[in-house]
């Protein structure tokens, strides 16, 4: 099979736009607790009338501040209740929202206002005030900052303003209208703005909640946002909990806060990427290990995992079962609790997850649902329902949506949920789209007999070593990256006789094994030389070899004494590795491999 068609549950719109899914919740059921804001150590709920009234009054201070219909207004912050307030009140004052991470640099961030035409920019800090006030263009008239009461500050200036006035603008919108300008990461040259319309977030938001209703529409269902709402991803979770009046919350601090918000606000599910899940498995492990239990940790691992192939299957052995029931009370159980406790399902984008830890993952009683997709598609594409659901695979096409593989394997994709362009940018639309407005997406995949698709690799990231073998690298790093020890890598070959691959440690797993294995006092450059480090190393290499052709495999590896992370500049917002970037910090080590 080269070609999938899902039809759609929810028609593409004639009329309407986003901000009907705030005034209408409001309208028909003003106490429906819509979101939850930080209160302390706690949560202070929100109705769906409160939340409106809040949205409304900064739409109002937008209004009294001249922003006029069709103008782009910038968000930079981490994901937090006001992004979501700000997003929907840009909306009601009939702009365009312009999201940039919180982890910019001032030239980026310089470029982005430059090509957006953006009027003004919303800031979360004095200190991301301080790095974008250099660099403002002349066009962006007005910089607000979050932590200054942003809401209250906005709220007194639009005081004046009517709500006759709010509603001629919100109204004035249509499906084909500018919803927001997203500016693609920027792996290679400048960030490209994706254009997407009210039209394209009402096609995807309402397809994906009515497809997966049994997380989006579950009685008291929930979800803690903590991945970045300026990624389409979380956007998209963020604007489909909206619509469904699912019960949202935000975590600013996944690293520092992440754990606690989940046991107070206990959501039903989560949205995260690969690195999450794999970072709950090694931690897991890790912790299992110190305390003398790693053989017991990696025996419930065995059994979760064919425990879900046999839920395949249709059948579970009963002695299965049994080994099943017994691990659950000793390590399920507390792998969901540290989840909050209530999460039964998660979904997964970004990058792929890996046939061993979807099927643990299940096993242990949480439902990953992998899905693929590009912000040139409003996130998801396709994705893994509950009753559609194949393990190792990005899931069936989002309702309403094609898929097509390409004669070169490439990904195409069709649908009311494609973006509408690039922004100024003919050059690269006239590359993007072939055949009818079927969009490229230089991914590499394939489409098994039930319809579900597999991405087996990057088309611009395949490595072609000099006797002319092509690779695709992700295999081979995914299996890496489940190694305990294993933060991140990146795989080589270009050009070269064999594959090889550059290694960082996880920090925290490190330490457990340091304490383990006695080497305490080592400094991290001992660490990456040293025999028992680079033995244990190995045998991830071993294993990740082992889904690829010898021809194929890595032959040679370097740990590197620090991790790639998107401060050093090494990550995307996304946590997908900057390659080109990598290749050239680390060049003189990927020499060394080949010597």
């Amino acid at each position: 099979m080269n070609e999938v068609t899902v039809p759609a549950l929810v028609p593409a719109a004639t009329a309407g736009n986003l901000t009907n899914y705030i005034a209408e919740r409001a309208w028909f059921e003003p106490e429906r607790i819509m979101l939850s804001r930080p209160l302390g150590e706690g949560w202070q709920p929100v109705s769906a009338r409160e939340c409106e009234s809040e949205i409304r009054a900064a739409a109002k201070g937008l209004v009294a501040a001249g922003i006029q219909i069709g103008d782009r207004v910038a968000i930079m912050a981490r994901t937090r209740y006001e992004w979501t307030i700000l997003d929907f009140a840009i909306w009601f004052a009939g702009g365009c929202v312009v999201p940039i991470f919180d982890t910019s640099s001032a030239e980026q961030v310089e470029w982005i206002l430059s090509d957006s035409g953006a009027v003004g920019i919303v800031v979360e800090t004095p200190l991301l005030r301080d790095l974008v006030n250099p660099v403002l263009p002349s066009h962006t008239k007005h910089v607000w900052t979050i932590t200054d009461d942003v809401l209250h500050v906005l709220t007194s200036a639009g005081a004046h303003i009517s709500d006759d006035e709010i509603d001629r603008r919100r109204n004035a919108l249509v499906p084909d209208t500018l919803a927001t300008l997203i500016y693609t990461s920027g792996t290679t040259g400048k960030p490209k703005g994706v254009q997407l319309t009210h039209g394209n977030f009402l096609a995807e938001c309402g397809n994906v909640v009515q497809g997966a209703s049994d997380l989006f529409l579950k009685p008291g269902g929930s979800t803690l946002l903590f991945l970045p709402v300026a990624h389409v991803f979380g956007r998209m979770v963020e604007i489909g909990a909206i619509s469904a009046g699912l019960h949202l919350a935000h975590c600013s601090d996944p690293a520092g806060r992440l754990a606690a918000d989940l046991a107070s606000f206990k959501p039903t599910f989560i949205l995260a990427v690969p690195r999450i899940f794999e970072k709950i498995y090694n931690g897991a492990e890790a912790r299992a290990e110190a305390a003398g239990k790693g053989s017991i940790f990696r025996k419930a691992a065995a059994v979760a995992i064919a425990y879900s192939e046999a839920m395949d299957h249709g059948r579970i052995p009963f002695a299965l079962a049994l080994k099943h029931r017994l691990f659950d009370k000793l390590v399920y159980s507390k792998i969901r609790a540290g989840m909050g406790g209530r999460v039964d399902a998660a979904i997964s984008g970004g990058a792929p997850l890996g046939t061993r830890l979807g099927h643990f993952f299940r096993g242990a009683g949480v439902r990953v649902l992998e899905g693929y997709g590009l912000t040139e598609t409003t996130a998801g594409a396709t994705l893994n329902l509950t009753d559609h659901h194949r393990v190792g695979s990005v899931g069936r096409p989002v309702p309403s949506t094609s898929i097509r593989i390409d004669d070169d394997g490439e990904v195409l994709i069709k649908g009311p949920i494609v973006m509408r362009g690039y922004w100024q940018n003919d050059g690269a639309n006239a590359e993007s789209f072939i055949d009818g407005r079927w969009l490229r997406t230089g991914d590499l995949g394939r489409i098994d007999e039930d319809g579900f698709l597999y991405i087996v690799g990057r088309k611009k990231e395949l490595i072609v070593t000099s006797g002319g073998k092509n690779v695709a690298p992700a295999v081979l790093e995914d299996r890496l990256r489940a190694h305990p020890l294993v933060s991140q890598c990146m795989v080589v070959g270009d050009n070269k006789p064999f594959i090889a691959a550059l290694v960082t440690i996880d920090a925290d797993a490190l330490k457990s094994w340091v304490v383990i294995n006695k080497k305490d006092g080592a400094t991290i450059a001992q660490l990456c030389k040293d025999p028992d480090l680079i033995a244990l190393i190995q045998t991830g290499v071993d294993e990740a070899n082992k889904a690829v052709s010898k021809a194929e495999s890595i032959r040679k590896f370097s740990i590197l004494p620090i991790d790639f992370t998107i401060a050093g500049g090494q990550l995307t917002a996304k946590l997908s590795i900057k390659r080109h970037v990598i290749a050239k910090e680390f060049a003189a080590e990927i020499e060394a491999l080949y010597q």
